[in-house]
């Protein structure tokens, strides 16, 4: 009698998740394409948190999460100051002037940032940028803490007196950093000349930028031959507007222009934009926006496709971020309210699928979705800005780097029932229903497949009920190690573990060691043997909502 009622559960369990289960179908056999580590890419405006402790040991974290290298960027390179960070402010203070006009170079506070990228093992893409005061053409006021004042532009911002000064100055910059780390090292950076020209980054015209643009990377490549320069690192374009027209006229002045410093050809390498979302408080919860990330791309990616000389150049989107500020804390934006959660690290997983998508459809050379997501300094536990750990405790969003670092090899067909398609996406978003998809990857001997729950309402729903088939595993395979990832509000969540101490934020070290091992990557199960049949698996999942699962598995073949 008891086995038939154990029976009997087991049936009504298994008929039950099979009736409102999601079918997701990955074939190991049909490869897309080869995989692209798009994810590994980061930056940050405070370029002076690079050297605080905890931000050489989440640089460390970085270089370890990703088999391929990590490349960083951040602001504020190039500005005067007493390199302390600020809210959306930095300085290395490398270029001031003495009492008679000449310049005078202090390598001090840019040489331990690049130092600990170094010491890291991490790669700069170093941002050409921002304008030192001595070289200003509006140098007074120079710089005006965050939050900004209503109508004061700071002369950082400007353009400068002298082009030929500001030429001097990047080969200056270029030749001293060759010197310190060797020619072949610095030949693997990206440099890239500015931030947003488009908008109140850049207080000059397009031409003036053009002109900027022109003395940078010839006094780059003057010191290294073959550096990667490009940029111009615009704002998100929109089917038209100001970005979409500044991306165009710049793509057409490095294809038809002469540089204006040197007469020559205009170098090119790679071409770089910006895309965000918009994130709104809708009937008292936040509304994702991922609908208006990836119409920024589809456009940026359209204006490229339309340049005959440069539609296959790589393309770096050099931040891509569900939206554009990251120290516009949630506590005062409530439309932020969505950093802390496994809600921003299920958002980065459906974007990087969408890009992936339509990088494909449109045929563009895209390697690299920068997130614009650090950390700050002496600043409250959780405190809601756009992060990826704090106080050194990592937060869900480090995670899905971490599940993202364990995919490899070639993309392959992974087919979703719940799937919301990329053009319902860019048409209205993910609002309507929950996008429940796949990515998968394989490789010799391993295969992953990354599973989301994903909603821009960030409102409470129901777990999903995936079924996972796995088919096109070697016949020759013995039996398959499955090892499950999971990032959700019970795993992978030190906001979570924080929420339930009581929200210290004084925590004891005995609290602190339990945030810091719930900060890291946790397994969903036990890991498990399984013997494909006929080079199959399948594998029952229930994913909450705003949930990830990685799955990998490993097999040895004969």
């Amino acid at each position: 009698m008891r086995k038939i009622i154990v029976f009997l559960l087991l049936f009504t369990a298994i008929r039950g998740f099979g009736q409102s289960a999601v079918t997701v179908d990955v074939d190991l056999q049909q490869k897309l394409a080869p995989f692209r580590p798009i994810y590994s890419w980061f930056g940050y405006d405070e370029s002076n948190y690079t050297t605080t402790r905890n931000g050489q040991a989440l640089l460390r974290q970085l270089h370890d999460l990703s088999p391929v290298p990590v490349y960083i960027r951040a602001h504020f390179l190039l500005a005067s100051g007493d390199g302390k960070p600020e809210l959306k402010w930095s300085s290395s203070n490398v270029y001031t002037e003495d009492a008679d006009g000449r310049p005078v170079y202090n390598w001090k506070i840019l040489d331990g940032i690049f130092d600990a990228y170094a010491a890291a093992h991490v790669r700069p893409m170093v941002e050409l940028g921002f304008m030192p005061k001595s070289l200003s053409s509006h140098p007074d006021p120079y710089h005006v803490p965050w939050p900004p004042k209503p109508g004061v532009v700071e002369g950082w911002s400007f353009p400068p007196r002298d082009y030929s000064r500001w030429r001097e100055l990047t080969y200056q910059v270029a030749d001293h950093l060759a010197k310190r780390y060797g020619m072949a090292t610095v030949s693997t950076w990206y440099w890239e000349v500015w931030n947003e020209p488009d908008i109140f980054y850049w207080h000059g015209t397009q031409a003036q930028y053009d002109q900027l643009y022109d003395y940078a990377v010839a006094g780059v490549r003057q010191a290294i031959p073959n550096a990667q320069v490009g940029g111009p690192a615009t704002t998100g374009p929109g089917s038209s507007g100001k970005a979409a027209d500044f991306l165009k006229a710049f793509l057409d002045h490095c294809a038809n222009g002469k540089s204006a410093a040197t007469g020559g050809s205009i170098p090119l390498d790679f071409i770089s934009f910006h895309i965000k979302g918009v994130t709104k408080v809708v009937d008292g919860h936040v509304r994702m926006g991922l609908q208006h990330e990836l119409n920024n791309a589809a456009n940026g990616f359209a204006i490229v496709r339309q340049s005959t000389r440069f539609q296959d150049l790589p393309i770096i989107l050099s931040e891509a971020d569900p939206e554009g500020c990251a120290a516009c804390v949630s506590s005062r934006y409530p439309q932020n309210d969505y950093r802390n959660s496994s809600l921003y690290p299920t958002y980065t997983a459906a974007a990087m699928k969408g890009l992936l998508d339509l990088a494909a459809r449109d045929r563009v050379n895209l390697i690299g979705m920068l997130t614009w997501a650090f950390e700050f300094e002496d600043q409250p536990y959780f405190e809601g800005f756009r992060a990826l750990s704090t106080h050194g405790i990592d937060k869900p969003e480090l995670n899905f780097f971490r599940m993202a670092g364990l995919m490899g090899g070639n993309r392959v067909a992974a087919n979703s029932s719940g799937a919301v398609g990329l053009k319902q996406i860019l048409s209205s978003g993910v609002r309507q229903q929950t996008d429940i998809d796949a990515l998968a990857t394989s490789s010799r001997g391993a295969a992953a497949v990354m599973l989301w729950n994903y909603r821009d309402e960030d409102v409470a729903g129901s777990a999903a009920n995936v079924h996972l088939t796995i088919r096109g595993i070697n016949p020759t395979a013995g039996r398959v190690l499955l090892q499950q990832y999971r990032i959700d509000e019970e795993h992978s969540n030190a906001y979570t573990a924080w929420l339930q101490m009581g929200s210290p934020q004084s925590p004891t070290p005995g609290q602190y060691a339990t945030l810091k091992a719930a900060g890291q990557l946790a397994l969903a199960t036990s890991p498990q043997w399984i013997t494909p049949d006929r080079g199959q698996v399948q594998v029952n999942i229930h994913l909450p909502r705003q949930g990830i699962s990685l799955l990998r598995m490993t097999w040895t073949e004969k």
